[in-house]
């Protein structure tokens, strides 16, 4: 989990400019100032970007408006909250700008990282616009002895934040300078990410032979050669990448053995998992997941100490206190949509093994081969009816 650190004064000239010529790159790149529509999720952050700027002017009520804007639209970028706070700060309204820092805190608290056992730059923290911003200007700067650096720095930022179209330029404009296979690697999960897995395989393979000690790389293999349908190749890395992880890192080992639905070997990955991060509510419920799958007692959790932070609701999915229907209604995303599908066929196998199977035939219907549930779902779905 990542923790929350105070807002700082951002909204100076100098990084309200960067971070518009930021934008102006972005978009220019991607063409959405050639008459193509901007896609919902950028919406957000252009009225983010205009209201730093309105700020920065002394225009607070179109910057207040613009920060509303922004929140509506993506509920969960918290640096808008931030802004918008410091808005009303300095109109005055030192009240709502208190509850706009408060939900900043929670969306910065609660956020999760990647899962463990995938590489470096997706399960860390993604980075801000603000960095994004940074990066630019160095390179627009003219800093060419760094250029490398900074373009896969920028690319690392634009992957962990999911724009992998974004990620694979500034790759291919390092790749011109430079043939290390650490670029080959990170292009490789861009392409994946971007659903190009035939080409995101191609670079998989020629990464791993220079770097063969590499876990991570297989990991990200298996998830293009699962989304290729080469299931078997698949648990093949996922077995290569077990054998590379060391014991310490039980709770990237326990995701392997999640994906690969080995629930056994899952079980005491999950409990180191959870003696190293207690307050992790994900190793609880997989571990419940795990006890579950493989017909073993669970102890009933009492009403009163189910968290309501997700995956709190799947927990009391599991303990009888919350039905499918409103564990659904709760997942207010895709990702956790499919976690909580996945859940309800776990709850259900016990009693009706078919409608287990409809859920989790769901969730490898509707969700990316590289979210733990797709891969498990899958592999359940493989076993004797």
């Amino acid at each position: 989990m990542s923790k929350f650190q105070e807002p700082k004064v951002w909204l100076t000239p100098s990084l309200s400019e960067a971070i518009l010529d930021a934008w102006r790159q972005f978009t220019d790149r991607l063409g959405h100032l050639g008459g193509r529509p901007v896609p919902q999720e950028w919406q957000a952050e252009q009225f983010y970007l205009h209201a730093c700027t309105h700020a920065r002017q002394g225009n607070l009520e179109q910057a207040a408006s613009e920060f509303a804007a922004a929140t509506q639209m993506a509920p969960t970028l918290a640096e808008a909250f931030e802004g918008y706070g410091e808005v009303l700060d300095r109109m005055g309204d030192s009240e709502r700008a208190m509850q706009k820092y408060a939900i900043a805190r929670k969306l910065r608290h609660t956020a999760r990282r990647g899962a463990p056992d995938r590489c470096h730059v997706l399960r860390h923290g993604a980075p801000s616009l603000r960095d994004i911003a940074a990066y630019t200007t160095a390179l627009q700067s003219g800093e060419s002895k760094r250029g490398v650096l900074l373009h896969l720095a920028r690319g690392n930022a634009y992957l962990a934040n999911g724009r992998a179209k974004l990620a694979l330029l500034d790759y291919g404009f390092a790749r011109r300078f430079s043939s290390s296979p650490e670029i080959t690697a990170l292009r490789a999960e861009a392409l994946a990410m971007a659903g190009r897995y035939q080409r995101a395989l191609k670079a998989f393979n020629a990464a791993i032979p220079r770097l063969p000690r590499n876990a991570e790389l297989y990991g990200g293999r298996a998830i293009a050669r699962l989304a290729l349908g080469k299931v078997a190749e698949a648990d093949r890395d996922w077995r290569r990448q077990l054998e590379l992880l060391p014991a310490t890192r039980a709770a990237a080992r326990a995701c392997v053995c999640l994906r690969l639905a080995d629930w056994q070997a899952a079980l005491p990955e999950l409990e180191r998992a959870i003696a190293g991060e207690p307050a992790d509510l994900y190793w609880q419920l997989y571990r419940l997941t795990s006890q579950r799958l493989l017909g073993r007692p669970v102890a009933r959790q009492h009403p009163e100490a189910a968290p309501v932070a997700w995956p709190g609701p799947l927990l009391a999915l599991h303990a009888g206190d919350l039905s499918a229907t409103d564990a659904l209604d709760q997942a207010d995303s895709p990702a956790r949509r499919a976690e909580a599908m996945f859940q309800i066929g776990v709850a259900a196998r016990a009693r009706d093994a078919a409608e287990a199977r409809r859920w989790w035939q769901k969730v490898v219907d509707g969700t990316t081969p590289a979210a733990i549930e797709h891969a498990a779902a899958r592999h359940e779905l493989a076993r004797p009816a």
